[in-house]
């Protein structure tokens, strides 16, 4: 049989849902602390200075972004060498119970240091399984498709798992704030949040039971292909502008819809309720945009539907961060607009990426090429927020440093395209040049 029609014998729906619910779940478990910076940094990094301790949120939280790439290295190989399946079972259950255990920490006034140190160290251990998280969700989609849909897998699952993580972390702080209103969320509902990540430990559940094995690695006998391919000769310049790439987009994603919620609340002032249904609205189309843009990339190509949004965003985006900023607090619809606006232009803008890894490196390479090049590329973006807040002396002077930031982000998005090769259609000629190699060993 044929590697076609072992794809086509199967089903690649729960495969599809798998891939999206995966990282939407984690996604939600990494991003619900932008959602409660406040009452974190209250019970667990207490400081005089609000700027210093919200700073001190957003280090745990890339502390989490920095464990990411040796989760990827770590799990990928795991991926690449025992299946994707297998891997994401155990990668996703540990980050719902990691996430889960966040909620269960002591507060600074009960235990003193310990309660920033263990909420440190489960960050680092939710990073890693994150990290491994991408080398499943980020392969096993777009291995399970057929090729006029991978552009729209893309963003799917890239930047739309994306917007749907941050619309059911929206979801779940209107419901939670509701429940423990005020001074009650700050001290319980909060911890509430974080139970919430017991979903991605259920997913699992399902993954075990109805996902099969992508149909590229399924089945296949090959000499494993040692971790060092990645960085010498060709690949090592081909990482490094994978990495550049997924830097300039991911810091796009988290100085817009990552930072979106602490502007809301701390710079602008917009109420919880009011702040709640406009990330709720921002990140529900979001998920429209980023398919659209994916799939845009199937019929104009990967690297010229990218450079098309990273160049609007050098401009719209700074100018966007500047309206919000001015609008205030009182000026609700305007407020709201604008961040649809935002965060739909910086999620498309990376759509296509987890397509564009994809088709830089073989079967046998593509986890960890994939979720390496991914991690570390937002890791240094996900930096961003804590050097916005650290370069900050007073809550005034965020925006400005938002947009200034944002220039920088885009266009090291562009430039790095630029360097970079169309990749459309490379998993059909790799999948071609496999087939007539069993062929003819075959004959």
């Amino acid at each position: 049989m044929t590697t076609d029609s072992a794809s086509r014998s199967k089903s690649p729906r729960a495969a599809v849902f798998a891939s999206v619910a995966g990282w939407s779940f984690d996604l939600f478990d990494l991003f619900l602390l932008l959602y409660v910076a406040g009452p974190i940094s209250k019970n667990i990094f207490p400081s005089s200075s609000p700027t210093l301790g919200i700073a001190a949120v957003f280090g745990s939280f890339a502390v989490t972004v920095v464990m990411r790439p040796a989760g990827a290295a770590l799990f990928g190989e795991l991926a690449d060498r025992k299946g994707r399946k297998a891997t994401m079972v155990l990668v996703m259950g540990g980050v719902g119970v990691t996430t889960a255990a966040m909620g269960l920490i002591p507060s600074h006034a009960a235990v003193g240091v310990l309660a920033p140190i263990l909420f440190l160290a489960l960050r680092i251990a939710q990073g890693l399984f994150v990290g491994g998280v991408t080398a499943t969700t980020h392969t096993l989609g777009t291995e399970s498709i057929g090729p006029r849909w991978r552009g729209l897998m893309s963003g799917l699952i890239g930047a739309g798992g994306a917007g749907l993580g941050a619309a059911l972390a929206s979801l779940a702080y209107i419901v939670v704030s509701a429940i423990f209103p005020g001074p009650a969320f700050d001290q319980w509902g909060w911890r509430v949040l974080f139970f919430c990540g017991l979903l991605s430990a259920l997913l699992s559940l399902f993954v075990l039971r109805k996902v099969e094995e992508s149909p590229e690695f399924e089945g296949k006998q090959r000499a494993p292909v040692p971790f060092r391919e990645l960085v010498r000769g060709r690949g090592k310049k081909i990482l490094a502008l994978n990495i550049a790439v997924a830097a300039g987009g991911g810091a796009q994603y988290y100085l817009t819809s990552g930072y979106l919620p602490t502007l809301l609340s701390e710079v602008v002032g917009v109420p919880a309720d009011r702040r709640g249904a406009i990330l709720l609205v921002s990140s529900v189309l979001v998920i429209g945009a980023a398919i659209a843009a994916g799939h845009l990339s199937e019929r104009l190509g990967r690297r010229r539907t990218m450079l098309g949004f990273g160049l609007c965003n050098l401009f719209a985006l700074p100018l966007l961060t500047w309206g919000i900023a001015s609008a205030g607090s009182d000026r609700g619809a305007v407020v709201a607009l604008l961040c649809v606006v935002m965060v739909m232009l910086s999620n498309a803008a990376y759509s296509p990426l987890m397509i564009f890894l994809n088709e830089q490196y073989p079967t046998e390479l593509r986890a960890r090429g994939t979720a390496v090049s991914w991690n570390l590329g937002f890791m240094l973006g996900g930096l961003m927020p804590t050097l916005v807040s650290l370069l900050s002396p007073e809550l005034s002077d965020v925006p400005s440093r938002l947009a200034i930031f944002l220039v920088g982000a885009a266009l090291v998005f562009v430039i790095a395209i630029l360097a970079s090769p169309e990749t459309r259609g490379a998993l059909d000629r790799e999948r071609g040049a496999r087939t007539v190699a069993d062929d003819v060993t075959s004959a």
